[in-house]
């Protein structure tokens, strides 16, 4: 009988396996201690405390930075240099633009404008608190290598001799050494099997060869665990997905247009005639909805007004293909006639009225608080911004969705008028002067803070 020799094979794989594992976890070793001197001598070469700025960092400049990637505001990986090398602005420019950003933009400053106007003309929030120590600390932390086990451990003299290196190995070497350990343990256990079935076969042992079966494909699919826990997993990730996407559609009403009782058409009196929407809704002014006019304001024009004789130009093909006629307009008027108990012929009130029930179309949750008068008189906003081009409406319906976003999104991006209210010019004027605002939105008014919408 033959010599087996996978004993040998298997002792020298270990071997060589103890071998690039201590060697991995010297070079790791070897390469944070140089990390540790590389990040001291970047503290003594920008006059900072690097483990101080990380922690100052994450206290005042982690929610908008980032060091290597862009967020709400720009990468700040080496910043200093770059500002002093690419921009020609010194340390005591960076000292003014963290304790008072809007201070250095009212300036006139050319990069401090051009970085307002980069991040959406959102100024930085001052950080008068912040010492020139404590900004020496986060700009070390800002210029420090990143602690990663392929630093650099060479280390030079004063004279500029080498005294020492240590190249390290990187992650890629030991995944690559992980896996020709993986290929060696392959190869062995194929030696393996092929050195028992000679021994086997040398005795006189007939081994069975597995008849050849082709498994249904639903069955095989089946008896693959692997394959069936992979396809539930991706079947309840798409489920939820969907699931998600419709609940967060619910209480979103946009494109809602429901058939009213009595038909009214914007297109008709707010654009063809011109009428104001405050002149109907006019306690949007005052109150905090916009309330559903009284037929009493209906009957303020349409006790003249008994029939409607359209266009002097005729219906136009679209009204005449939603039967939007003349006469149909002219029924409509009788309905109104018939809800409030006017008598044509005899133009009196017959105190005989029927309640119209109309159907509500903007419906905000009742955890949220939205005054029309806070919006229309003070802060000057039009219908249209929320409602749409309702002098276009023939019907009305949902122009915006509507949404917490979609507020949140508004108060961000739109200046508020200031010209010829004193009650905006008043805050306008404490606000330039504390932070140099140029611009007032209801977001610097701390139109996002959650108790204003929500109580």
């Amino acid at each position: 009988m033959k010599k087996v020799l996978y004993r040998h094979l298997f002792s020298k794989v270990l071997g060589l396996t103890f071998l690039l594992f201590s060697s991995s976890f010297y070079a790791q070793e070897e390469a944070e201690v140089a990390t540790d001197a590389a990040a001291e001598q970047t503290a003594d070469a920008v006059g900072g405390d690097p483990v101080k700025g990380k922690q100052l960092f994450n206290q005042n400049c982690a929610a908008c930075h980032s060091l290597d990637r862009k967020m709400t505001g720009p990468a700040l990986a080496n910043v200093e240099t770059r500002l002093m090398e690419d921009e020609g602005l010194d340390k005591e420019w960076i000292y003014e633009w963290i304790k008072n950003s809007p201070a250095v933009i009212s300036s006139g400053d050319a990069y401090a404008n051009k970085i307002y106007a980069e991040y959406n003309q959102a100024a930085m929030t001052p950080f008068p608190t912040l010492s020139n120590e404590d900004i020496d600390d986060i700009l070390a932390y800002t210029a420090a290598p990143p602690s990663t086990p392929a630093a650099t451990a060479t280390a030079t003299t004063a004279g500029g001799e080498a005294t020492g290196s240590s190249s390290g190995i990187s992650n890629e070497m030991i995944l690559g050494a992980l896996a020709l350990v993986f290929g060696l343990l392959v190869v062995m256990l194929v030696l393996v099997n092929k050195t028992l079935r000679r021994i086997a076969e040398a005795n006189g042992v007939v081994l069975e060869k597995e008849k050849e079966k082709r498994l249904p494909l639903w069955k095989a699919f089946v008896q693959n665990q692997f394959l069936v826990l992979v396809s539930v997993v991706f079947l309840l990730l798409a489920s939820a997905y969907f699931a998600y996407g419709w609940m967060m559609q619910i209480g979103v009403d946009q494109g809602y247009a429901p058939v009213q009782p009595i038909h009214f058409s914007h297109k008709i009196h707010a654009g063809d005639n011109n009428i104001d929407c405050k002149y109907c809704h006019s306690s949007a002014r005052v109150s905090k909805t916009s309330g559903i006019p009284s037929l009493n304001v209906c009957m303020n024009c349409h006790k003249s007004i008994y029939e409607y004789t359209g266009n002097p130009e005729g219906p136009s093909a679209e009204d005449l293909a939603a039967g939007h006629t003349n006469e149909f307009y002219t029924g409509e008027i009788k309905k109104l006639y018939k809800a409030v108990g006017w008598d044509e012929e005899n133009q009196s009130y017959t105190g005989e009225t029927q309640p119209v029930e109309w159907v509500r179309i903007h419906q905000l949750p009742d955890f949220a608080y939205f005054n029309h008068s806070q919006h229309v008189s003070v802060a000057g906003v039009e219908c249209q911004t929320c409602h749409g081009p309702v002098e276009e409406m023939e019907v009305v319906e949902q122009f915006a969705p509507l949404t917490m976003g979609w507020c949140i999104n508004c108060h961000r991006e739109t200046n508020v008028k200031v010209q010829g209210n004193a009650y905006y010019e008043a805050i306008h004027e404490e606000l330039s002067k504390k932070y140099g605002v140029e611009k007032l939105t209801a977001a610097m008014m701390g139109g996002l803070e959650c108790g204003k919408c929500h109580y």
